[in-house]
């Protein structure tokens, strides 16, 4: 990739550094995006040896580059996200993504048609990972800063998104024993 070209997007996606989400870190900040996409990157570099039969380095891809549109319109929660939302951040993301010079705009954008379709291999254990991610965020962020309808969200979100794998599901299952501790709840 041409110099300026690189760095006109990196200073694009150097706004997820700045994009906070609604979840907190350990330490009691607010998460940024890019920290969310760089931690469910490493997870998918982590669990590649469950996975051989997949295109690891593909599911690391979509990992860094899946919320790239909220550099655009910053994050929005999944449960408070409207399709008006999603086709606006869809749409200044793909105009973004027709600025960038061959091979990476078409292999981008079928990157995010890959991810957008789910029928893949890696794009199923890519969106496992997005939805197992935010789970083990909010299990580490102090409770009070836990919205009222994340107490159930956490106990179910993400199981219909790991179900096509046994070793996903027990990841699942995994994050949900320690959302029960963290609530006080008894184990399964």
């Amino acid at each position: 990739m041409e110099i300026s070209a690189l760095l006109d997007a990196l200073h694009v996606a150097e706004r997820l550094k700045d994009a906070t989400r609604h979840c907190y870190t350990s330490g009691g900040r607010h998460e940024s995006v890019a920290e969310h996409s760089w931690r469910m990157a490493l997870a998918a570099y982590l669990i590649r040896d469950e996975f051989p039969q997949a295109d690891m380095d593909k599911v690391i891809r979509m990992c860094l580059i899946h919320d790239l549109g909220e550099a655009f319109t910053g994050d929005i929660p999944t449960f408070q996200k409207t399709a008006a939302d999603a086709a606006r951040e869809d749409a200044l993301l793909d105009a973004w993504v027709g600025t960038l010079p061959e091979p990476f705009c078409a292999e981008m954008r079928a990157l995010y048609r890959e991810m957008d379709a789910r029928q893949s291999l890696e794009a199923k254990i890519y969106k496992a990972l997005d939805g197992l991610e935010a789970l083990i965020a909010h299990n580490e962020s102090d409770l009070s800063t836990w919205s009222e309808n994340e107490y159930a969200l956490n106990l179910r979100y993400a199981d219909d998104k790991v179900s096509f794998s046994p070793y996903l599901t027990a990841l699942r299952a995994a994050v949900r024993a320690e959302t029960k501790r963290k609530l006080g709840m008894p184990p399964d």
